[in-house]
């Protein structure tokens, strides 16, 4: 992945993880979820209203996405903007 590929948003996302120190496939995952979401809103994600992860969470239900899941990518990947 080249430097032009990577949006200021997901580098912040992935220097944040690593101050965190976050391993590598919990970065991935999380990024993966942020991708979701992202897709589902049409939009990036930096601006999202309580009420986006709100839809987000009954969009992942009616995929069928069980509470674990659904629990992990909205709690999760979403608070990483917060």
């Amino acid at each position: 992945m080249t430097d032009q590929a990577v949006s200021p948003l997901r580098r912040r996302m992935i220097e944040d993880m690593s101050i965190r120190k976050f391993a590598p496939k919990t970065q991935h995952d999380y990024v993966q979820g942020v991708k979701e979401f992202a897709a589902f809103l049409g939009r990036s994600p930096d601006a999202a209203k309580a009420e986006d992860v709100r839809g987000f969470r009954l969009h992942l239900a009616s995929c069928g996405a069980g509470t674990p899941k659904i629990n992990a990518t909205c709690s999760n990947r979403t608070s990483t903007f917060g």
